[in-house]
């Protein structure tokens, strides 16, 4: 009875300490996800910024914009 009870009591404080790391664990994914949540990738950019690709003139057909696209991947 008493190695029953033992056994019971090893169980229990097993899963109270799985389900506290698993509650922290949410808890700080949770954070981070907020923190970067609220962070702006696409915010215009401060100073002098540089157009980095321009587009010609004339239109490109679609079908040579796939062929540049498998060729080098742009």
């Amino acid at each position: 009875m008493k190695q029953s009870l033992s056994v019971f009591w090893q169980t229990i404080k097993v899963f109270i300490l799985f389900t506290g790391s698993t509650i922290l664990f949410y808890y700080g994914i949770m954070c981070i996800s907020e923190e970067y949540e609220n962070y702006h990738r696409y915010d215009e950019p401060e100073g002098a910024a540089v157009k980095v690709s321009q587009q010609s003139g004339e239109e490109q057909k679609w079908t040579d914009r796939l062929l540049l696209f498998y060729m080098i991947g742009e």
